[in-house]
């Protein structure tokens, strides 16, 4: 009789097992199944630029070089973008101003673009605020400089829409900006400036 029981005691212990081990393989199905993630396309994605001064403002273009997110069920819970900061196009100027300023952005004294070709901006997390519309959290790479950031993303179908403010004088694009430089009068430039991407999928 007692070894009947233990028997029957062994039984019950290893058919828990199988009982967790499926439960835990159902869950971890369930929450792949959930899980999609979606590639950009680069083409025909797009970040314009506008960027402002005492005397005026300035705004462009730059193009992606290829970007993902990763969707939850209510969420964003991922996503990794790279920008080619050597396509910096300057759109309310034309011929050799336009040559000057978009030379001037690409050199040292903004986004160095030689030494530092790629910005980078990796999804940390984000919660739901309404329907199709993420309050996302981030990491901004810019001259090998990271920062934090939050901007919301609506989503649309095939395609996602973000507006973001950066903050040059956390990445060191120094130049004209009054929190280097004092005395700048009419010639110092803002430190935000503003994105508007536009992600087609």
């Amino acid at each position: 009789m007692k070894i009947n029981g233990l028997n029957q005691l062994i039984n019950q212990k290893q058919t828990m097992k199988k009982t967790i081990l499926f439960l835990f393989l159902a869950a971890t199905a369930v929450s792949w199944s959930q899980s999609k993630e979606m590639n950009i396309n680069a083409a025909e994605s797009s970040i314009q630029w506008l960027a402002k001064k005492v005397t005026g403002q300035h705004n462009g273009i730059i193009n992606f070089v290829s970007g993902n997110l990763t969707l939850g069920e209510n969420n964003i819970s991922g996503g990794s973008f790279e920008v080619a900061m050597n396509t910096i196009n300057v759109l309310d100027l034309s011929g050799e101003y336009k040559e000057k300023l978009e030379g001037h952005l690409k050199s040292d004294d903004f986004f160095g673009v030689e030494k530092f070709p790629s910005a980078q901006l990796n999804i940390t997390g984000s919660k739901m605020k309404a329907d199709n519309v993420y309050a996302v959290e981030a990491t901004l790479t810019i001259k090998e400089i990271s920062h934090p950031i939050t901007f919301d993303l609506q989503m649309e179908g095939d395609t996602a829409t973000a507006k973001v403010v950066i903050d040059r004088s956390k990445y060191n694009v120094r130049y004209g900006s009054t929190s280097f430089f004092d005395n700048l009068g009419d010639k110092a430039i803002y430190d935000d400036f503003e994105l508007e991407i536009n992600l087609k999928f």
